[in-house]
């Protein structure tokens, strides 16, 4: 694949996420990205695989950059989870028992 083949999808496949992410309402977005936390694993793996057929120098700095970033985007999903289910504890523990004044 050439040079600017390679830029071509990744334009294209930005230009679609940034659509498709932007016409999500505000109330789905965090149970949509908790929902979807699997496919930061999957990206992690696949960084993980790419770094390990590096063989230059320049392949392995971005395959390294590539593992940190899709470890960070892995933790942060599992962060976002995590806080919005306190949020839903939180509420639960306020409320009080019906017949109760």
């Amino acid at each position: 694949m050439t040079g600017m083949v390679a830029l071509y999808i990744f334009m294209l496949a930005a230009f679609t996420g940034y659509e498709v992410i932007s016409r999500v309402p505000v109330i789905l977005h965090t149970p949509l990205m908790s929902g979807s936390n699997f496919v930061h694993g999957i990206v992690l793996v696949g960084a993980m695989v790419a770094l390990g057929a590096a063989r230059t120098p320049l392949e392995k700095v971005i395959g390294v950059i590539g593992v940190l970033l899709a470890a960070g985007n892995a933790v942060g999903g599992y962060v976002v989870t995590e806080r919005m289910l306190e949020m839903f504890k939180a509420s639960g523990a306020r409320r009080k028992p019906p017949g109760t004044h």
